[in-house]
């Protein structure tokens, strides 16, 4: 019986040491990726002229689609920074998905909105379009405000396309600062790519938490003061520096972000525009685009790059970030288990055989297992005879590993973009990354055995309400 005991625990104790080693063997060779793509890219880009693609007849025309649900605090600004952007042939659409505040008021006073008559393709479901708004004021030609019944986010997306007049469309959140020349930078792969059919390309997202805005532009970069803001920067530079850009070279990636993606219309429409019946409608289409072409044997490439940065509100409290991170747990598991039939497929390439496996094993499996190997050391603990050597050695070693790879993201940062500049705000970053495994880590491992708890057990479909402070003015 002993015996039997003590092999059982060497099995789990092993199982254990295997899954943390391949989690960071993983996240090392993803970083070594995206070191060399990053190196290669900043080098090309120094050759790069963008003024040749506002001159091209093929580069995309884009609809700029942002669906908006009680934004009042922010909205006015956020069109503002929508409508400065530095490129030849876009629009930009505003949903007002249903909001109870006064988002369609300030916006229609803002910028002199009236209703047109607009025929609204049904290419897509959606909830009742009630008015489409465009401006008397020609500057605001290229501005369209579409009022509509609440559907949620994904619904407003929907209606958002069956309006928007171009080739390609842009899903933004409304309450992100886009930088003047990130159309060009994401519109650049849909050109370079001779081959394959780009059917989207994803851009960084970066914290703009207690950074200055003037103007519709991000004006002064800051460190947020907040310190859940703060370890949201560590967490993001890690994902798109250091994991997307590894993802879309190995053509492995499964999600773009909700707040900067740029999508090929017409495949979009093919594959029934987003599921409003989803809470992760980003990854969810994703998805489901690499499906479509992969069935129809079309070549194509999903890419994201690292330099069209997109500046967004994180939430700044437990509670918040605890209900957005909820969500995106619920989101994945919803789309791997609507899309189970990729898991280790060869028909869907690197997508079959490589992404969908680390984010069955990784992502999704990595909280659950991490709250499992906890509880079982102290059952043993308990029980006696815990193997305490074994348990605070890795233990040690995950920590320090935790460090060193939120330390690297830090210096990609700044080999890359150098949005930081002072030395003081490099500590406040560093002291983040020592402090993020201790204090950050184990509530994200809580909320997503929570976002478990709730897909699985209570089936809950909520997105839950994200309240927002606005951005800070330059005085």
């Amino acid at each position: 019986m002993y015996e039997t005991v003590s092999i059982g625990k060497i099995v789990i104790e092993t199982i254990i040491l295997i899954y943390a080693v391949s989690i960071m063997l993983s996240y090392g060779l993803l970083s070594v990726i995206s070191a060399f793509y990053l190196r290669r890219y900043m080098k090309r880009q120094s050759y790069t002229d963008y003024n040749q693609i506002i001159s091209s007849p093929f580069a995309p025309s884009i609809s700029m689609i942002a669906p908006a649900f009680n934004e009042e605090i922010s909205i006015v600004e956020n069109i503002r920074s929508l409508m400065s952007l530095f490129y030849h042939d876009f629009e930009v659409i505003i949903v007002n998905d249903g909001s109870k505040d006064t988002t369609l008021e300030t916006v229609i006073k803002a910028y002199d909105l009236e209703p047109v008559d607009f025929a609204v393709p049904n290419y897509l479901p959606s909830k009742k379009i009630r008015n489409v708004y465009k401006s008397r004021n020609r500057s605001f030609r290229n501005l369209m405000v579409v009022d509509k019944e609440n559907g949620g986010k994904a619904d407003a997306l929907n209606a958002g396309i069956n309006v928007s007049t171009k080739n390609y469309f842009i899903a933004i959140d409304v309450d992100s600062v886009i930088e003047s020349d990130s159309l060009l930078r994401l519109a650049k792969p849909f050109l370079e790519e001779k081959d394959n059919r780009v059917i989207a390309v994803g851009g960084s997202i970066r914290v703009a938490n207690s950074c200055i805005l003037e103007d519709g532009q991000i004006k002064a970069v800051k460190v947020p003061r907040n310190f859940w803001a703060r370890f949201q920067v560590i967490e993001y530079t890690r994902a798109f520096l250091m994991g997307r850009i590894a993802w879309s070279e190995l053509d492995g990636l499964l999600i773009i972000s909700g707040a900067l993606g740029l999508f090929d219309k017409e495949i979009a429409i093919k594959c029934g525009g987003y599921y409003a019946d989803t809470v992760g409608e980003d990854m969810e289409l994703v998805v489901r685009m690499r499906r479509y072409m992969s069935e129809k044997r079309q070549p194509y490439r999903v890419r994201s790059i690292p330099d069209s940065l997109c500046w967004t509100e994180v939430p700044g409290s437990a509670r918040i970030l605890g209900r957005q991170r909820n969500r995106w747990t619920r989101g994945m598991i919803e789309t791997l288990f609507s899309h189970k039939r990729v898991f280790f497929n060869p028909r869907y390439g690197a997508m079959g055989l490589l992404g969908y496996p680390y984010f069955f094993f990784f992502e999704w499996l990595a909280p659950l297992v991490e709250f499992f190997g906890l509880l079982y050391f102290i059952l043993i603990a308990i029980l006696g005879d815990p193997n305490w050597e074994f348990f605070f050695l890795l233990l040690a070693f995950v920590y320090m590993f935790a460090i060193l790879f939120s330390t690297f993201a830090i210096l990609f940062e700044q080999k890359t973009f150098n949005r930081y500049k002072r030395n003081r705000q490099m500590f406040s970053l560093l002291l983040s990354a020592i402090l993020e495994p201790l204090i950050f880590h184990p509530l994200t491992v809580w909320w997503g055995l929570k976002g478990n708890f709730d897909y699985f057990i209570l089936q809950k479909k909520a997105w839950g309400k994200m309240t927002r402070v606005g951005f800070a003015k330059k005085t």
